[in-house]
């Protein structure tokens, strides 16, 4: 229970539809005031805390539905598994998913298995995404297009998605919104958060100066055909595709085609110079037919962007957790670092990191 409306239906409708319910709210990056801790469960963390809004509106909506409520102390994990990482891709140059870090280890790992020691028969989230029982087993499926957010559950394992459950997912947010008023959801009319949760002022650079000091470092901004065409205050100000905020005046219309972290340079030209037909992906999670990638390839649609619909693709295996991605036609916007997700029609087939161009497949 996040304290925004959509996990607050959740709970309100499984409470609805009688099931025993428990709601559990992570602190993951501020401070407050103690409450009791989960009984019974000595590998959690030690201490549970309440603090910011978010955390007392979770409290006031499960006191409303009568439920137990606990705060468990994910801060530590947090930093560790997303901040940090984040920071750090960032550093290397390229464009993280912190939504994708979190799902996959504090949510889908931890909080799972904290679910799991209480004896739960699930964990259900307020996520806009399908589960289809397929022959196979669970399959992820999209929601309604407007609200869909497999893209950001790429990472989720089989084990996973058996435990998990998606109430929302066969719903709009305005239906969401409808059903909160239905259930006396205090919370039913609070606005969604537009920012990464632990960055709320969109500012970055701030934290990765902070984790990474490097990569604040000034350097130059290069023309791809090798003229220097102006200074910056760090490749942390960066990222592929960004066209406003170059600071090199007029002229042409530029596009940041790569960021060298090594030499701090930031490669600009026109944006021809974005187009991609292939590129190596990496930590690839596969939930389609087989236990892997065939070598030979797979069809299916790809998303490099959340707010990008999918594109054709060929997927090929190469081996371990990797993959090679050979779209049908050139696509401008494939940036190191950012999700490349696969579909094949509704269904969410996996996923995998998208690597740097010279980080290439064997």
């Amino acid at each position: 229970m996040s304290g925004g409306v959509d996990s607050s239906t959740t709970a309100a409708l499984l409470k609805d539809r009688g099931f025993d319910v428990v709601g559990v709210t992570l602190r993951l990056y501020d401070h407050g005031a103690s409450l009791p801790s989960l009984p019974s469960l000595p590998s959690l963390p030690s201490r549970a805390c309440c603090a910011g809004r978010d955390i007392q509106d979770a409290r006031h909506v499960a006191e409303r539905l009568g439920i137990p409520h606990y705060v468990l102390d994910y801060e530590d994990l947090f930093r560790n598994e997303v901040i940090a990482p984040f920071a750090r891709s960032y550093a290397r140059g390229e464009t993280p998913v912190p939504c994708v870090l979190c799902n996959r280890t504090v949510k889908f790992r931890d909080l799972l298995g904290a679910a799991r020691m209480l004896g739960a028969e699930g964990l259900a989230t307020g996520h806009y995404v399908r589960r289809v029982d397929g022959a196979e087993g669970p399959e992820l499926h999209r929601a309604d297009p407007a609200r869909d957010q497999s893209y950001f559950l790429f990472a989720t394992t089989r084990d996973q998605l058996a435990f998990l459950e998606f109430p929302l997912g066969e719903m709009g947010k305005e239906e969401t919104r409808a059903l909160a008023r239905r259930l006396g959801v205090p919370v039913a009319e609070k606005s969604d958060s537009q920012d990464i949760c632990f960055v709320p002022d969109g500012d970055y650079a701030r934290l990765v100066r902070q984790e990474c000091p490097e990569a604040a470092r000034p350097g130059d901004i290069v023309h791809e055909d090798g003229r220097i065409l102006g200074r910056h205050g760090g490749i942390i100000h960066f990222t592929v595709g960004q066209r406003r905020g170059l600071g090199i005046g007029g002229g042409e219309a530029l596009y940041v085609l790569r960021l060298e972290p090594e030499t701090r340079r930031v490669v600009v030209g026109p944006r021809r110079g974005l187009e991609r037909l292939r590129f190596p992906i990496g930590g690839v999670n596969w939930l389609g037919s087989g236990a892997s990638i065939a070598p030979e390839g797979v069809r299916a649609a790809v998303r490099m962007r959340s707010t990008q619909p999918p594109v054709p693709a060929t997927i090929h295996g190469r081996g371990g957790d990797r993959a090679e991605v050979i779209l049908d036609e050139p696509f401008a916007g494939v940036a190191p670092g950012q999700a490349c997700v696969f579909y094949a029609g509704n269904r969410m087939l996996g996923g995998g990191w998208i690597l740097r161009g010279d980080a290439a497949c064997p």
